[in-house]
């Protein structure tokens, strides 16, 4: 159910620098402008080391909560999940606009990428809930894994400082990655009731629709329901690796054999081999180590997000 945006509520904008192609001074003056015409309270903060996001996103979000505010997140996946992160903690409103290079949770939710059309998003739309998904008490609004997805982030960094920010450079990254050697795990799986031990080489779990759809994986229905989507990989050779990845980046993933999907509401993973050992965790495009054993689940109750309503 969508409720009205506080016609009066003040803005808090957490603009990370570091995000995407856009130039900061141009998104900062769009935002202030669209604002000062409006005559809407905008306060925008700016976030020039990565380091200091979560501190500041904390810090800002405690600020709105006083002044009945809503904090906007500026930035791609990542900067927006960090932020998302501390907002959904304390239930504060959000809203976003989109800086990224893929920018999967905006365009999901239909803000558009264009900081002006996004800004009046902010002006316009109505507060609704939407669906994210918890692994252990670390947010994540497109997607959460491990295993070699996290190597593939990690290259296509890498690639990113070095070639610029681009999807094409995304994929390149992800081809030369695949090439490389990968360790298969071996975990544990407990979910709807039934434990399972497994060897991947990679766990993927989805949170948005349109990340699944582009790839090929028929689960969209699942997160519609409330559940979260999973994908994995059965121990296969490099040569069938890249194969898999030729047939994501043409929207065909879930015909190939050795592809495992399913959906789940609640989900706990912890390698056998290692039972103690933490594990590193992609989440939006950020990795972190995390305590084993994991657990994927659907947050206990929904962001409060600042969008369109979508055409009946």
């Amino acid at each position: 159910m969508s409720t009205s945006t506080p016609q009066h509520a003040p803005f808090f904008v957490i603009l990370n620098a570091g995000s995407g192609r856009h130039d900061c001074n141009e998104v900062r003056n769009t935002i202030q402008r669209i604002m000062d015409e409006a005559g809407r309270q905008c306060t925008i903060i700016e976030v020039a080391q990565p380091q200091d996001l979560s501190r500041i996103a904390r810090e800002t979000v405690a600020t709105a909560m006083q002044q009945g505010g809503i904090v906007v997140a500026a930035g791609g996946d990542g900067a927006i999940n960090a932020i998302v992160q501390e907002a959904w903690q304390r239930d504060c409103p959000m809203g976003i606009l989109p800086q990224g290079t893929f920018n999967y949770f905006g365009r999901t939710h239909h803000i558009p990428e264009d900081t002006a059309e996004a800004t009046q998003v902010l002006l316009a739309g109505r507060l609704q809930p939407v669906q994210i998904g918890l692994v252990n008490d670390k947010v994540f609004l497109v997607n959460a894994s491990v295993g070699l997805y996290p190597q593939l982030l990690q290259a296509r960094e890498q690639f990113k400082r070095q070639y610029g920010r681009s999807r094409v450079v995304a994929l390149i990254a992800g081809f030369f990655t695949l090439l490389r050697q990968h360790r298969v795990l071996k975990i544990e799986m407990n979910t709807k009731g039934v434990s399972r031990q497994l060897r991947t080489p990679t766990l993927f779990v989805g949170n948005n629709q349109l990340q699944l759809e582009q790839i090929g994986i028929p689960l969209t229905d699942a997160l519609a329901s409330g559940e979260l989507a999973a994908i994995m990989l059965k121990p296969t050779s490099k040569l069938a690796m890249l194969g898999l990845m030729l047939k994501g980046a043409l929207g065909r993933l879930g015909e190939a054999e050795n592809i495992v999907s399913f959906s789940f509401s609640s989900m706990g993973i912890r390698q056998f081999s290692f039972p103690r050992r933490r594990i590193k965790v992609a989440t939006d495009g950020e990795i972190v180590r995390l305590k084993s054993p994991l657990q994927f689940q659907v947050a206990p109750r929904p962001l409060q997000l600042i969008k369109l309503d979508e055409p009946a």
